[in-house]
């Protein structure tokens, strides 16, 4: 994956900031805008969890500040629920004429609330995800208490909410309770996910019926567990954006990408990329358009939600193996009809390697188990041993391995 910092003018002439999140070789197969909650940022960590989830399956999504929030110029006192409305019609406007014109809505908390009313105004959406949203825009003014009633009275207030004050006015409040969701929701086109956690004790997950009730088919309810309203916890808003990009695939009615072809693609190339966050060691991988997840075991101080670099190496041994001998066999037309390898990896002492040439250090030793199955006899399997030992990535493991590394010059951010 890759983040490319971009920036864009709303209706009222202010320049918003925005991050799209892209897949790493730039070849989505679709674009969407993410809504974050109200006050939030996009650099919340859920929204970086859920969209970066997204991109990994292709899916290019666009988060940005909504005015006066995070770096996105304006007076965040001015806005209303009908600012953030317009600003994310701004933004699809921004990715039909910059990239593609997006075909899915994500929103969460208020931001979901947002989305649905957008989608109106944004024809090339023909699906909408919300999550944690409330059923009514209005249902923010709950949350405001007494402060609500200060703006009401005297025009204005201070709320603090995160830790962080924010001043509202009277306009927002007016314009929250002129909202009409139910008509939104019914006018709604394309297809409606709502993601909700029952465990939700901001926004309660009633309003998450009243959503799925009041909008028409094909509609589609994912519950979030015990996920709280932030999705603070980082599988929850990971499962979160990968949920939504495995669900959007059916309505999104998009081509996957045409390999790449001679000469901007040399199969020689094998590139891949990996990224590995701040906290743990749970690493995105994006290998020839596929996303894949490396991981360290509990005890070694990660979470174990993924194959650790070292069995990823024996996959690679593995499954260039099976390959090897399949394609050998086919070629003498022999019935080979599985081959199966067992792998598994340790450290020996020099001194029990009778071929070392070094005789004071350990060394890395792969002991590999070959399975063949079809009616072989012993002649063909013993031919079958032998191309096994001249697998491609056996004989690079095995041969003089050189690795140069340079430093990237990068402003990417969250």
């Amino acid at each position: 994956m890759n983040t490319k910092r971009v920036t864009f003018i709303n209706d009222n002439g202010y320049r918003l900031a925005a991050r799209l999140e892209l897949p790493d070789d730039e070849r989505p197969v679709a674009y969407a805008i993410f809504a974050h909650c109200f006050t939030c940022s996009k650099n919340i960590k859920a929204a970086v969890n859920i969209t970066r989830a997204m991109s990994s399956r292709r899916i290019a999504v666009l988060r940005f500040d909504f005015t006066g929030l995070g770096e996105s110029e304006g007076e965040f006192a001015d806005t209303t629920f009908s600012s953030q409305v317009s600003d994310l019609v701004a933004a699809a406007r921004f990715l039909e004429r910059e990239y593609e014109a997006p075909r899915l809505l994500v929103g969460h908390s208020l931001g979901g609330s947002a989305v649905l009313v957008a989608a109106a105004e944004i024809p090339s959406a023909t699906a909408v995800a919300t999550i944690a949203a409330p059923y009514s825009p209005s249902h923010l003014r709950r949350l405001l208490g007494p402060s609500a009633e200060e703006a009401e009275r005297r025009g204005e207030a201070t709320v603090n909410l995160g830790g962080s004050d924010f001043t509202i006015r009277k306009s927002l409040l007016e314009d929250l309770e002129a909202q009409r969701p139910a008509e939104s929701l019914a006018n709604l086109q394309g297809a409606l996910l709502v993601l909700h956690s029952a465990a939700d004790d901001i926004v309660k997950i009633d309003n998450a019926t009243q959503i799925f009730q009041a909008a028409h088919h094909p509609k589609s309810f994912i519950s979030l567990g015990r996920a709280d309203h932030l999705l603070s916890e980082a599988t929850d808003s990971r499962y979160a954006g990968e949920v939504i990009a495995s669900w959007a695939g059916r309505y999104l009615d998009v081509a996957q990408p045409e390999p790449m072809t001679q000469p901007e693609f040399q199969a020689s190339d094998n590139r891949v990329t990996a990224r590995t966050g701040a906290e743990g060691f749970r690493t995105e991988i994006f290998a020839n358009g596929f996303s894949l997840t490396a991981d360290e075991p509990v005890s070694y101080g990660g979470s174990n939600e993924g194959p650790s670099p070292y069995e990823f190496l024996m996959a690679g041994l593995a499954a260039c193996t099976t390959m090897t001998m399949q394609m050998y066999a086919r070629r003498k037309g022999w019935p080979l009809v599985d081959a199966l390898v067992r792998l598994s990896h340790h450290k020996i002492h020099a001194e029990d390697c009778r071929d070392c040439d070094s005789q004071d250090r350990r060394i890395d030793k792969f002991h590999r188990e070959l399975e063949l199955v079809g009616e072989l006899d012993q002649e063909q399997r013993q031919k079958l041993l032998e191309i096994a030992e001249k697998c491609p990535v056996h004989r690079t493991l095995t041969s003089e391995i050189r690795v140069e590394t340079t430093l990237r010059e990068t402003t990417v951010e969250q």
